[in-house]
């Protein structure tokens, strides 16, 4: 299970990939449970208001016929909807609307950093978020596993091999504190079983099912944001291994990866 992943560096990073820009850094670099960063999400554009785009040049018009029927138009291709992406500073720690009090949330948050791909529409904490289309996406630089094959938990980093940002799939939610009225949003991480991946199988508890975040592909977010819910698994596979890389950090040095906590 993921318990810990890496926040982007630079601001321009969340707008080169993810075309959205955060009002500052998040403070927490390195994210752990109830720690604040935030996700993105999505909405449709009315057509009034979708980005103008250039118009095509005008095609041929079509032969007639040989027998002398009127030419029949070329069909009209079907284009994509616009969408509308923002940075949502949130808690990361899923809060459930059947927590009923800050104490209770506060409980509650850490053992829902994650929500399984196979049981999200079921899973009580997740079902109304999931239902209600609160997808979202979450950067990251890297997420963080223990390797255990040596009987010693090792911390390994897993990043991109090109070093470039990883979208994983979340779930968000809204929650209200009950006694003063104030709104905490909160998120959870999708996973995927990895028993077959190549590299993540590798990770986790022995004996226990592998797990890894859903970690979209970069033409997709879009379509992930917005889908209708039937769909919406669809978009979530496996992250190739070789485009993946695993770093073990091994020494105690290690294990606070520089500027992290700076």
């Amino acid at each position: 299970m993921t318990t810990q992943y890496e926040n982007l560096a630079t601001l321009e990073l969340w707008n080169d990939f993810f075309k959205v820009t955060p009002a500052e850094l998040p403070a927490e670099r390195q994210m752990r449970a109830r720690r604040m960063s935030g996700f993105i999400r999505g909405t449709v554009l009315p057509a009034a208001q979708a980005p103008e785009l250039a118009a095509p040049a005008p095609a041929p018009a079509p032969e007639a016929a040989n027998d002398g029927s009127a030419p029949v138009p070329a069909p009209s291709k079907k284009t994509a909807p616009q969408v509308a992406r923002e940075w949502v500073p949130a808690q990361w720690g899923f809060i459930p609307p059947q927590a009923k009090s800050v104490k209770d949330a506060n409980l509650r948050a850490p053992k829902l950093l994650v929500a399984l791909n196979e049981t999200v529409s079921t899973t009580q904490a997740f079902r109304d978020a999931w239902l209600a289309g609160q997808r979202c996406i979450i950067p990251m630089q890297a997420f963080y596993v223990d390797d255990v094959r040596t009987g010693t938990a090792i911390p390994t980093r897993i990043a991109r091999v090109d070093g470039q940002p990883m979208g994983a799939a979340g779930v968000w939610s809204r929650w209200t504190d009950p006694e003063t009225g104030a709104e905490l949003l909160s998120y959870a991480i999708l996973t995927l079983n990895a028993n077959s991946h190549a590299l993540m199988r590798r990770y986790g508890p022995q004996g226990a099912e592998r797990r890894m975040p859903a970690i979209l592909g970069e033409g997709t977010y879009d379509a992930w944001l917005t889908t209708r819910q039937e769909k919406a698994r669809e978009f979530m596979r496996a992250y190739p291994a070789n485009w993946l890389l695993a770093n073990p950090l091994e020494h105690k040095k290690d294990k606070k990866p520089k500027g992290l906590f700076d």
